[in-house]
């Protein structure tokens, strides 16, 4: 046997070998405000060990069995706590990955089944050293940071080899989204009390459920996906605002509760309510509850969005319309889909792809934004501070505090306890941290 024909049969053989392993085919990683979280795609379940190492700080994670078939050097870490990302071989068979921190960390794992279009899959979070890790109960809402911003995550939809609705002359819906999707993030992040990121910042695709797990990865308050509808008939035209509809809603809240990954999420996000401990039943009152509340919010929203447009393009329906897009089958986070118009419709689509329609439209959606989170901004953020003190400045009100009781404060304001509670719409005597109750004149 010649020296280059038993080389090559070394090979065969080592590869042969080596395909017997299991694998590490890629590394996801998001950033959040509480955590960074690594999602390792397997394509088997693996065993793995998790420490740290500090002088300098570091995560190790140690596979099983396991060989690297990505290249790590990919993985965008910008925003992210993590300096670099290493690997290396352990006793020939085994793989270790090191994170270079920029601080100490203190790090969560755990695994999930495959599901839908992923495999198997280990999970790491990141946590700071002074941080709590989440509990399964919902925190006090005086322990949460006080003035945080309004995170917004803006949705381009399609993009890569999905290209969307075509319209004449090759105009594409997928670029005209994210033009405008841009625009929209510009003008939010200008503005004082708001925070934007966009799922998908390039030319590049993005599953379905992939969109609305970033909204939940990132604790957004609101995820707006951004579209140019398509119809047979070029007629067709104007601008339009869905949310989810209730036959989308029950049928998401039974594939969460089917889904074995889901247990490992808090519904309300970190510090929010577990569902792996709860039974059947508990659970989907759960859910039923964080859906339709999640609903009513999208439809309330939806509406000062649509007014907004109404006042810089023709709207296709004078009301926001329901459906079951996947995009907007979260539970826990408000979510619309903002279609800008017909890109059927050659004068709507000579329109869409100018910078002059695309800045007006990512203006009136930035519009009707801002007026709704002034109008019922989210607890705990600046806007939510400043709507108090407009109302403390107005009339003579009071803030509940911790121990404060509906009928202490009706004798401290020399008030009958049912006056003020009609004065402020109360059905019952429960009240919450923070609230700002109406003081009726005696």
């Amino acid at each position: 046997m010649t020296f280059r024909l038993l080389l090559l049969t070394l090979l065969l053989l080592v590869e042969g070998s080596l395909a017997l392993a299991d694998a590490l085919n890629n590394v996801r990683i998001w950033p959040t405000r509480d955590y960074t979280r690594l999602v390792f795609d397997l394509s088997a379940p693996v065993k793995h060990k998790l420490f740290t190492l500090s002088k300098p700080e570091r995560v190790v994670i140690d596979l099983t069995d396991t060989r690297l078939r990505t290249d790590l050097n990919q993985l965008e870490l910008d925003n992210s706590p993590i300096k670099t990302v290493r690997s290396a071989r352990r006793e020939h068979k085994n793989l270790r990955v090191v994170l270079d921190m920029s601080s100490p960390m203190k790090p969560k794992s755990f695994t999930l089944k495959p599901e839908g279009q992923f495999g198997h899959r280990l999970v790491v979070d990141l946590y700071q050293q002074h941080q709590s890790l989440p509990t399964k109960t919902i925190k006090q809402v005086d322990t949460v940071s006080p003035k945080r911003d309004v995170l917004i995550v803006i949705d381009p939809g399609h993009g890569g080899r999905d290209p969307g609705a075509l319209g004449p002359k090759g105009v594409r819906e997928k670029d005209i989204v994210l033009a405008v999707s841009k625009e929209l993030v510009k003008l939010l992040n200008k503005e004082k009390g708001f925070t934007a990121q966009l799922t998908r910042k390039g030319d590049y695709f993005i599953q379905l459920r992939q969109r609305n797990k970033v909204a939940r990865e990132h604790n957004a308050d609101l995820l707006v996906s951004v579209h140019a509808d398509a119809f047979k008939r070029k007629e067709a035209s104007g601008a339009s605002v869905f949310a989810l509809s209730k036959r989308g809603a029950t049928s998401e809240t039974a594939r969460w509760l089917a889904a074995s990954e889901n247990t490992a999420d808090l519904i309300g996000g970190v510090g929010g309510v577990s569902l792996d401990d709860k039974d059947d039943v508990l659970a989907g009152v759960l859910l039923d509850l964080s859906m339709t509340a999640s609903m009513k919010a999208s439809i309330n929203v939806g509406t000062y969005v649509l007014e907004a447009m109404g006042e810089v393009t023709k709207l296709h329906k004078p009301q926001v319309e329901q459906a079951g897009f996947v995009v907007l089958k979260s539970p826990d986070i408000p979510s619309i889909l903002v279609e800008t118009g017909f890109i059927s419709n050659p004068a709507e689509a000579r329109k869409l792809k100018t910078r002059k329609h695309q800045r007006k439209l990512a203006k009136a959606i930035h519009k009707g934004l801002k007026r709704y989170f002034i109008e019922e901004p989210p607890p705990q953020t600046l806007l939510a501070w400043q709507k108090q003190q407009r109302l403390l400045a107005q009339e003579n009100t009071h803030v509940i505090r911790k121990g404060d009781t509906l009928s202490e404060i009706a004798k401290v304001n020399n008030v009958s306890l049912s006056l003020l509670k009609n004065h402020n719409q109360l059905r019952n005597d429960v009240v919450r941290i923070g609230q700002v109750l109406k003081i009726p004149k005696g």
